[in-house]
């Protein structure tokens, strides 16, 4: 999913030039691919202690695979895609670059931090339609997806805090936990206000046309549910919010390929 979301970043910032530039969005699709399943691993062996205690299942506490082959496979990952997107160029390359901090920052440090720990989240998603943008050398055509994109998703982050706010007493500083439940779905909800207000821009500056209206609404009235339901139940809000995600995606595609 990560990789697709590359691959529509580059095509809208390239449009109909795509096929000139598919080599880039490749090797963009592979970064990311590869910093994608290093940041996955690395999650992995931070979390080995509580996934002894509640995931027995999976591959470290298993023993299916060494903590320290494990630890080895993420820093490889990680250089490979660093490796790898320096053909692509020094904004490409910052790009990167600036993920792996966020990254190591939020698995280090920010991820037991409340909303720095949302926001990280949220650069790392929507960083992905703006690395594909840059990849092919048009970052401006990107910036609604972008700001879409972050937005719905440091929203999101913060119901999914919501609903797992009792089971992360003692272990994380959420926001739920600092300003209330009740503080933090307002938050949620201007979070996504915001990427809904965004969203339907692309059409109104003619960037694209009404098959992309059409369905980013969709996405957008999904959006509007997930908002209202957090009260009645967080887990079903945090699921819609989900699905929002995935058709605000398709939204992006539709957008891109009828332009």
């Amino acid at each position: 999913m990560s990789s697709v979301a590359v691959a529509i970043g580059a095509l809208v910032a390239s449009g109909r030039s795509f096929p000139s530039h598919i080599l880039s969005a490749v090797i963009a699709m592979v970064v990311v691919f590869l910093f994608t399943g290093a940041g996955n691993t690395l999650n992995d062996v931070l979390d080995v202690d509580i996934d002894r205690r509640v995931h027995q299942e999976r591959p470290i506490p298993s023993g299916k695979v060494s903590l320290k082959a494990s630890s080895i496979f993420a820093s490889s990952l990680f250089a490979a895609a660093v490796l790898l997107s320096i053909p692509l160029g020094l904004y490409p390359l910052t790009v990167v670059l600036v993920s792996l901090a966020v990254m190591l920052l939020y698995e280090f440090s920010l991820k037991s931090k409340g909303l720095p720990g949302n926001l990280s989240i949220a650069w790392l998603t929507a960083s992905l339609f703006l690395f594909g943008a840059i990849s092919v050398g048009n970052v401006l055509s990107i910036w609604a997806f972008f700001l879409t994109s972050f937005l719905a998703t440091a929203g999101r982050e913060i119901m999914k805090d919501i609903e797992d706010v009792e089971g992360d007493r003692g272990r994380r500083r959420t926001l739920p936990m600092i300003i209330g439940n009740k503080g933090a779905m307002a938050a949620a909800s201007i979070s996504i206000a915001g990427a809904i207000a965004i969203s339907p821009f692309p059409y109104l500056l003619h960037q694209f046309k009404l098959p992309y209206l059409i369905t980013v609404l969709v996405a957008d009235a999904i959006f509007v549910r997930a908002a209202l339901i957090q009260r009645k139940d967080e887990t079903v809000a945090q699921t819609t919010s989900k699905v929002a995600m995935y058709v605000a995606i398709l939204a992006f595609l539709v957008g891109a390929v009828s332009a």
